[in-house]
């Protein structure tokens, strides 16, 4: 056994009004990210991302974030991979970057779509040619039997497109449009400050919680 509850952290790095993050929680966010990007952070654009498929059972992992505009947060990913089912059952997740040397986290919920093939193919022939080659080899979250078999498939990949590489056809983007934020600056003693934006009409309504 591990006993963890004597590990702990207090939080003084900053505080939080709903007016610091104006009236858009879609540029408070870009504003939050640019910052932890500024920090030299360990991939500051990774978002733990979870979703519900129609057995009702949550499940999560961390996915990057690769544009963040006014429509909301697009991620790419194999569409037959174990997200991508549930996605397709239930077009619904939520998600949440965490920024430990800003003491700061963002939690998102919002609708999912596919994005256009355009733009997804667009996305992919940006990706360093090694990448492109592993959507292609993998199978995502299907039982592989063994390393050896995937380095293989990637092999072979390699030798046919010498030039090229083709977007497989269960690959692409996901545009998560938020309907609700929440804004959270550690403080001291858990006295957290949170900002919750609720998508009303048009606009944002804005609301402070309880830590």
């Amino acid at each position: 056994m591990t006993d963890l509850h004597n590990q702990r952290k207090e939080y003084d790095k900053g505080t939080l009004e709903a007016v610091d993050l104006g009236v858009d929680p879609l540029v408070a966010l870009s504003h939050w990210l640019a910052e932890a990007l500024a920090t030299g952070a360990l991939e500051p654009t990774a978002m733990n991302l979870a979703t519900v498929g129609a057995d009702l059972m949550p499940s999560s992992r961390v996915v990057l974030a690769k544009r963040i505009d006014d429509e909301g947060i697009r991620f790419y990913t194999n569409y037959d991979s174990h997200k991508g089912r549930e996605l397709s059952a239930n077009p619904r997740a939520a998600a949440n970057f965490f920024w430990p040397a800003l003491e700061r986290q963002v939690r998102i919920e919002g609708l999912v779509e596919r994005t256009p093939h355009d733009e997804s193919l667009a996305y992919f022939h940006s990706r360093p040619r090694k990448s492109q080659i592993a959507a292609l080899a993998s199978k995502q979250s299907a039982l592989l039997v063994t390393r050896a078999a995937l380095e293989t498939e990637v092999s072979r990949l390699e030798e046919a497109y010498p030039d090229e590489v083709p977007m497989p056809a269960h690959w692409g983007g996901y545009l998560l449009r938020p309907r609700a934020f929440e804004f959270w600056q550690g403080r001291r003693s858990r006295l957290h400050d949170r900002i919750r934006f609720e998508h009303v009409g048009k606009g944002w309504k804005t609301t402070r919680l309880n830590p």
